[in-house]
């Protein structure tokens, strides 16, 4: 798999994002562990998870301690996998997210993060979310507090504008290492933070990179034809005999040498096929279709 880098790491180009696994509607322990060995095994090296991926009703940390199962679990060498989580959400019973970014919880969820995570310290812990009702700056203040005191050794921002992340980036100089937004053929809006990511050497993880692209065509070949605003994603698929998953994250990687899509998968099959997309390199003229 050709790599990425974020911060002083290299990585895989394409990650994996764990939320399906402990979330509503998640497979077995079984077959959960065995996607992530399935993306292990593929060469993924950086696995994103939250404390607040759980299913309404139960606590924090069901998606950490999967995985930090599925790695003591492994039979390979796992020294080279970072595994980033977040902090600053949560459920609510009728299947809502809050968002908390008081300082002092922060503090509290990124000590409990470790504690399921096990280890020294976090690799990368990320701002799930900026709350209104708390100044950015000051949740910006519980990761420096956090990196000093060797909890964590990086930091990330999600769901942020241009503005939050130069502040961050001015707070938290280089051990702010990454952005995470929602970005994909359905949804772009994150144009200017791509960019500003690729100026500042930031990581741009792409949360759920896949919007747009027929369910339909995630677990092989495009086979069947598409219609609409994301046809060119299945043409493209179907000239090249892969899965429009594959160009979906193929084209995310030709956007910035900062990218590092995230996609996320509860099937070994299906999280086999989005790493395959790290070596897909698509040709100037394709590239330019799926920008249409």
């Amino acid at each position: 798999m050709r790599h990425r880098t974020i911060g002083d790491l290299r990585v895989g180009a394409i990650g994996y994002g764990a939320m399906p696994l402990s979330i509503e509607g998640h497979p077995d322990e079984r077959r959960a562990v065995a996607t992530i060995h399935a993306a292990l095994d593929a060469g993924v090296t950086l696995i994103d998870t939250a404390d607040s991926y759980h299913v309404p009703g139960a606590g924090p940390g069901p998606g950490e301690l999967l995985v930090a199962r599925a790695l003591s679990e492994y039979g390979g060498d796992t020294g080279s996998v970072l595994v980033a989580t977040k902090g600053g959400r949560g459920r609510t019973a009728d299947g809502g997210w809050s968002v908390n970014g008081d300082p002092k919880h922060l503090k509290r969820a990124a000590e409990g993060s470790l504690a399921r995570l096990g280890g020294d310290a976090i690799g990368l812990y990320q701002l799930h979310k900026p709350d209104p009702d708390v100044p950015y700056a000051e949740s910006l203040g519980a990761l420096t507090e956090l990196l000093a005191e060797g909890t964590i050794l990086r930091a990330g921002i999600s769901n942020v504008d241009t503005d939050q992340i130069l502040l961050a980036h001015e707070m938290l100089g280089d051990v702010l290492v990454s952005v995470q937004n929602r970005y994909s053929p359905e949804v772009r809006d994150s144009e200017p933070e791509l960019r500003l990511c690729a100026e500042l050497g930031l990581a741009f993880l792409p949360w759920s990179p896949l919007g747009g692209i027929s369910r339909s065509s995630l677990d092989g070949p495009s086979a069947l034809a598409a219609t609409g605003p994301y046809e060119a994603f299945h043409a493209v698929a179907r000239d090249r005999g892969v899965s429009a998953q594959q160009v979906a994250l193929a084209w995310l990687l030709a956007k910035s040498p900062t990218v590092v899509p995230i996609p996320g998968a509860s099937r070994p099959g299906t999280v086999t096929d989005s790493a395959a997309a790290a070596d897909l390199v698509l040709t100037a003229a394709e590239s330019a279709s799926l920008e249409a």
